[in-house]
């Protein structure tokens, strides 16, 4: 039985071959196209279509893309130069005329803007990031930046309107009146007592005490910077102003709102259902339209309200009746047990919520959320209707003018590359968010 082995098999392998390189149709450009491309007749057919469709159009595009018309002043010279350039087809000359981008893109941008003035909506949105890094950037940003991000809401306004510096430090104080009433007064009244005394003392401080205090400091300490009407705001500043503030005051909304709505109470459970339900019933145009004309009819009379702010509230309610529901879509994913484990530790309502609920929830809910986000951002192009000069309206006074009558595409291009930068951003980081919270491996 010793050499029973050695009987029965011809050959035992004592040494392993090296190993070679796999084969060249698996790895690579080729073996993902073979992966991808080429996995049976139909998908190689559809590639194959797909493949002359976009060759063609880039044939189509490119010579028109790639035309010497940069330092044109009109429409007329970009022809010119196409003609001078050989760029001339059946239909007369082909090719795009950048000169109107190379004139008017500062326009675009900023509008009516006072150029001298530039560097102060720069310096906001430049100021933008580190506000934000707190916030999107938790662990690679030390947490004392964020006393930058909860002083940059006040000076975010005041560097893009201007005026007296006393107005934004009067803003902020109604939120300390808040938090302080809060939390001294919860002991006193209870917490849903303090809640309510906290929003009439900030109300009353913002409506009726605040102008006082602030002409009065001004008076005496006249510190200033030359203010700019919004009829001057326009671009693409005027869409990010709206975008950035809108966004950032959906978010906590709609959490209200989406908590709201699953309340036990029925008079908060009833608000928040009529609200939401009433919002997303409505078209966003509607609505800008009521702030645009309506709106100051219910205001007592003599009351300025400016115009953008009231295009950034309907926008604000608007997207967070939406962020509402995708983030009560979040909160009827969560298991039942998530709720079970909080009341077993012995956390209240707005604890187990900060701690445990709210969090996983808002995990779920990231790729709605964003999409809310990119939506209401490209949604700003909708105040074009009320007057208010975003690109689009731009590029139709542009239109207007004699010597670029007749520029549509180009202007149509510079726009959408514009608007698909930021929205390409907010999906990007989107994508890194999902990846960074997935803890199911963990």
């Amino acid at each position: 039985m010793s050499n029973l082995h050695a009987d029965t098999v011809a050959f035992v392998r004592d040494t392993m071959l090296p190993q070679k390189e796999p084969p060249a149709s698996t790895v690579g450009l080729l073996g993902w196209g073979k992966k991808n491309l080429f996995t049976g007749p139909f998908n190689t057919i559809v590639t194959i279509l797909c493949t002359a469709f976009i060759a063609y159009v880039l044939w189509m595009l490119i010579p028109w893309f790639f035309s010497p018309t940069w330092n044109a002043t009109s429409l007329g010279e970009c022809r010119e130069m196409l003609t001078a350039a050989g760029k001339v087809g059946e239909h007369g000359t082909s090719g795009a005329c950048w000169g109107v981008i190379r004139e008017r893109w500062i326009q675009l941008l900023f509008g009516f803007y006072p150029a001298e003035l530039y560097w102060r909506p720069i310096l906001a949105f430049v100021l933008l990031a580190p506000a934000l890094a707190p916030v999107l950037f938790s662990d690679k940003v030390p947490g004392k930046l964020l006393i930058f991000s909860a002083i940059y809401p006040f000076l975010f306004p005041w560097l893009l309107w201007g005026g007296t510096i006393w107005s934004p430090i009067c803003a902020a104080l109604g939120f300390v009146i808040l938090y302080a009433v809060v939390k001294y007064g919860s002991e006193a009244i209870g917490q849903l007592g303090a809640i309510i005394a906290a929003v009439v003392a900030a109300m009353v401080w913002w409506l009726f005490l605040s102008g006082y205090v602030q002409d009065g400091l001004a008076s005496v300490i006249p510190l200033a910077i030359e203010p700019v009407a919004s009829r001057d705001f326009g671009g693409m500043m005027l869409s990010i102003t709206i975008g950035v503030v809108a966004i950032a005051c959906s978010l906590p909304l709609g959490i209200v709102l989406a908590l709201g709505r699953q309340s036990d109470l029925l008079i908060v459970k009833s608000l928040c259902v009529g609200f939401i339900e009433f919002i997303r019933g409505v078209p966003l145009i509607t609505l800008l339209f009521v702030a645009s004309t309506l709106l100051n009819i219910f205001l007592p009379p003599g009351t300025n309200f400016d115009i953008i702010l009231r295009v950034i509230i309907m926008a604000t309610l608007f997207s967070a009746a939406y962020m509402a529901e995708v983030i009560r879509g979040g909160l009827a994913a969560l298991p039942k047990g998530q709720y079970e484990g909080a009341d077993s530790l012995g956390l209240d309502y707005w604890q187990a919520q900060r701690l445990i609920i709210m969090p996983q929830a808002l995990k779920i809910s990231i790729p709605g959320i964003v999409s809310t986000f990119i939506g209401l951002f490209k949604d700003t192009t909708l105040v074009s209707v009320i007057g208010l000069l975003d690109p689009l309206g731009l590029s139709n006074s542009i239109r207007a003018d004699q010597a670029w009558n007749g520029i549509v595409w180009e202007l149509y291009m510079f726009i959408a590359a514009l608007f698909f930068l930021f929205c390409f951003g907010m999906s990007r980081y989107s994508m890194y968010l999902e990846r960074k919270l997935q803890t199911g491996h963990r």
